[in-house]
C-alpha cells in the first residue's frame, strides 16, 4: 500500500520480498509490526503502510553491509530523517532507520533497532521491562522469523490506532496463558493498571 509522507512516499516490500532481501543478513533479525502479529495468527487481515524489521542495535552495521546500495535514512529523535552514513555507529537514542533502493525511489523497509543486556532484550521505553533474549522471536511455518506477538503488542500499546487495536484483536485468542500473563504484567508496569488493553488480557 502506497502513503505519502513529508520525506517521500512509501512503497513497502512485499513481506517475502523483504525475507529474501534479508536472507544473507548476518545476525539474528525479526518481522516486526503488523505482519509479525499476523505470522503469530496465521493469517492475513490488514493491509500495511510499511514494513518493519527489528534488529539488535549491536548487529546495525551488518544491515548496512548486506544492502551496500541502498540509501538510509536515522530518524533523530524527536522526529527528524537525516542521512546514516556508511559505518556510523548510531547513538543510543536512534531506534528507527527508513531505508530505499536510492534517492528517487520510495521507501521500502523501516529497521527499528532495540537493545540488549546481558541474555535479555531490554524494552526501549522502560528498560525494567526485559525478556530472555531466546523468548523474543519465533518462526512461522514458512520460515519467517518475526517478534512475539506479547512483545509487538506491549510497543502498539501505548499508541493504540485503530490498526493496534486490529492487531490486538485477531492476536488475543491465540495468546498462551503464560503471553497473556506476560503481556498484562507489563503493559501495567509500563502504563498502569487501568490501561484497556490489561483489563482485557484479565479477561481472556
Amino acid at each position: 500500500m502506497r502513503t505519502e509522507t513529508p520525506w517521500g512516499p512509501w512503497d513497502p516490500l512485499s513481506l517475502p520480498g523483504t525475507v529474501g532481501l534479508l536472507a544473507p543478513l548476518r545476525g539474528p533479525w525479526w518481522i516486526a509490526g503488523g505482519y509479525a502479529v499476523e505470522l503469530a495468527v496465521g493469517r492475513s487481515y490488514r493491509e500495511h503502510g510499511d514494513i518493519d524489521v527489528l534488529l539488535l542495535r549491536r548487529d546495525q552495521l551488518a544491515v548496512q553491509r548486506t544492502l551496500p546500495g541502498w540509501e538510509w535514512w536515522a530518524a533523530d529523535p524527536p522526529g527528524t530523517l537525516r542521512p546514516w552514513k556508511p559505518g556510523e555507529i548510531l547513538p543510543g537514542d536512534v531506534h528507527d532507520i527508513w531505508c530505499r533502493p536510492g534517492p528517487d525511489e520510495p521507501w521500502r523497509v523501516q529497521f527499528m533497532l532495540d537493545d540488549v543486556a546481558g541474555g535479555d532484550w531490554v524494552f526501549r521505553r522502560d528498560p525494567r521491562i526485559r525478556l530472555p533474549l531466546d523468548r523474543l522471536g519465533a518462526v512461522s511455518g514458512d520460515g519467517v522469523p518475526y517478534v512475539v506477538p506479547e512483545v509487538q503488542l506491549l510497543y502498539k500499546s501505548r499508541s493504540r490506532r485503530p490498526k493496534d487495536e486490529q492487531d490486538f484483536a485477531a492476536a488475543l485468542p491465540v495468546l498462551g496463558d503464560d503471553q497473556r500473563a506476560w503481556l498484562t504484567e507489563t503493559i501495567t508496569l509500563a502504563a498502569g493498571a487501568d490501561h484497556p488493553w490489561a483489563a482485557r488480557l484479565r479477561a481472556a
